[in-house]
């Protein structure tokens, strides 16, 4: 079960870089598995973030919440993605946002010391993660200019077309709250578009 489960990992790491045997074998040894229930947190704001997390199977929302109790969502995440506090997690500091499953949700993780002792086992897992990073900053900085750049209508569009799975797991709030919107307004915007 745990084989096939990391064989799911095996085939994502494969779009970027190749292993030996010897390598997957390295690799299998290191991971840890787990099933989180929906609500579950993997990460809250103020506790230094553990793992950094491949989602097997679930939905997890990343968020920050501020000092009047709002909401504000930053990031979903479903199969074949990561998730976690990046910044918490690569500094060891404590983590500004929470990492919660909206799903019952199947994680591998990977603790800090794991991911350093692979990187020395197997120096091509550094390249892998350093183009999952660059990906997560480019995707990032990318959201940042469409909050600025595009109308609400525009950002819903955009977050349809992008992640057509995500929208269909996840409350209607929790869009609103990750386009920056009321969810009034965002039932408004789907109004106006099915009437198109």
């Amino acid at each position: 079960m745990i084989k096939e489960k990391g064989q799911v990992l095996l085939d994502y790491i494969n779009k970027y870089v190749s292993l030996t045997e010897a390598e997957k074998d390295i690799l299998l040894s290191k991971v840890t598995y787990r099933k989180y229930l929906k609500g579950q947190f993997i990460v809250q704001q103020g506790d230094v973030c553990k793992y950094e997390c491949f989602v097997l199977s679930g939905c997890t929302k990343t968020f920050y919440m501020d000092s009047d109790g709002q909401e504000h969502i930053v990031m979903f995440s479903i199969e074949d993605w990561w998730t976690s506090d990046m910044g918490s997690f690569i500094t060891q500091t404590p983590a500004d946002y929470n990492v919660q499953c909206l799903e019952n949700t199947e994680l591998i993780l990977f603790s800090y010391d794991i991911i350093e002792d692979l990187y020395a086992a197997i120096p091509k897992l550094e390249r892998f993660f350093r183009q999952i990073i660059q990906r997560a900053l480019v995707a990032s900085q990318k959201r940042i200019v469409r909050r600025f750049s595009l109308s609400a209508k525009e950002r819903y569009i955009y977050f349809r077309n992008q992640y057509p799975k995500i929208e269909q797991r996840i409350p209607q709030y929790m869009v609103a709250s990750y386009l920056g919107i009321t969810k009034e307004f965002l039932s408004k915007i789907k109004k106006e578009l099915a009437l198109k």
